[in-house]
């Protein structure tokens, strides 16, 4: 039997969203003068309020804007570790580290999916010692240089538990042969909370803590 510890990030492990700050970090560090295009930003930011836009369009719109058409893996990286670096200081609870120190110990394998975009979300992980990550995936061109379009779906919702069913399947884990846990803030990530065997609500915003009253979920509030 395999034992998986999955892990939302955004407000789950870390104690703000990751996008925004992500991007004015990059383009502090870049190309400053993008930072005056934030106000463009914000009305893409509108324009999925008003539904106008899902949230696969508003991250590839923000991208373009904030990192432009393409940018270089080697660029990329060393962007996202800075930043890693930056969110593992100022921006984890120190109940999220020791919940995956404690399963990991526990003998469970740790695994962070997340809607954040991988090329950084990959870094964060790595400062908790997790190898296993499912996210979003960027489009690359020929040369290798990653693209603001997204590869495949959007890692929210329903395409969260997906991605994690496939990523299963690459590691050649059955369903039937696996106990999982699932951390999550949102209840965007009920299918993968109604589909794990030990669902914890963690931090949870109101919605989700009504859910997860009405189901008999653990809830953890962390550093509260």
């Amino acid at each position: 039997m395999r034992h998986l510890a999955i892990y939302d990030m955004d407000r789950t492990i870390t104690r703000k969203a990751t996008w925004t700050p992500f991007l004015i970090h990059a383009a502090r560090v870049r190309a400053p003068w993008r930072l005056a295009l934030l106000p463009f930003a914000g009305l893409a930011s509108l324009a999925y309020l008003a539904k106008a836009i899902d949230r696969a369009k508003l991250k590839e719109v923000t991208h373009r804007l904030m990192l432009g058409r393409t940018i270089p893996v080697a660029d990329l990286d060393k962007v996202a570790e800075a930043f890693a670096d930056s969110v593992a200081r100022d921006n984890v609870f120190a109940d999220a580290r020791a919940r995956i120190a404690a399963d990991r110990a526990a003998g469970w394998r740790p695994v962070l999916a997340t809607a954040s975009h991988g090329y950084y979300a990959r870094a964060i992980a790595n400062r908790f010692g997790i190898d296993d990550v499912v996210a979003t995936a960027a489009l690359h061109d020929a040369d290798g240089a990653v693209l603001s379009g997204i590869d495949g779906e959007n890692c929210y919702g329903p395409a969260k538990l997906r991605l994690i069913e496939a990523w299963m399947a690459t590691e050649g884990i059955a369903r039937h042969d696996a106990r999982i846990r699932f951390y999550s803030d949102h209840v965007s990530d009920a299918p993968v909370l109604e589909w794990a065997d030990e669902p914890f609500a963690v931090n949870a915003h109101g919605p989700l803590r009504a859910m997860a009253a009405s189901r008999g979920w653990t809830i953890l509030d962390w550093e509260r």
